[in-house]
């Protein structure tokens, strides 16, 4: 009797495991204008509007995520590979000398800035990390990515040509 139990409870956590790792790659605003906002963090400011007629990927994360840290290189490397498209990362990192410390270890040349308010995140209803948000030349989402895609992903790549 013991052995179809830990069957239906090893059901049971896998079933919760995979739903809780689905946070919902369609986001509520979808196909709607991505909403504006300017941040600042005394060192640099961000103000999504000044991106439009540009291909945006607005990343959210944070130092002391392992996916963030995990997908940096490869969104460097994307950053370098396609100078066209905008890449704004977004930090809530409380602490400036973890940001910093993060920005040097991995040589980030990318558009950031910290938010600690996470005024941004609040703003596209993101509670997880890292989060991006693609955003075509018009201002339109047209996907969000949960996690760590693979920046270097042929596939990812060919849906970032198509817009």
């Amino acid at each position: 009797m013991r052995f179809p139990r830990l069957i239906t409870l090893g059901f049971l956590l896998a079933l919760v495991c995979a739903t809780a790792c689905d946070r919902g790659a369609a986001p509520v605003n979808a196909d709607r204008v991505a909403p504006d906002f300017t941040v600042s963090d005394g060192e640099n400011t961000i103000k999504l509007a000044n991106y439009r007629g540009k291909v945006v990927l607005l990343n959210l994360w944070w130092s002391q995520c392992p996916p963030c840290i995990q997908e940096t290189p490869d969104l460097i490397q994307l950053h370098h590979d396609r100078p066209d498209i905008a890449i704004l990362a977004v930090s809530i990192d409380e602490d400036p000398g973890s940001y910093r410390r993060f920005l040097t270890r991995f040589h980030v040349d990318l558009n950031t800035v910290r938010d600690p308010d996470q005024k941004v995140a609040k703003l596209y209803g993101t509670d997880g990390w890292p989060e991006t948000y693609i955003i075509d030349r018009k201002g339109y989402i047209r996907r969000k990515i949960v996690g760590d895609p693979g920046w270097s992903n042929p596939e990812i790549r060919t849906y970032l040509n198509s817009l």
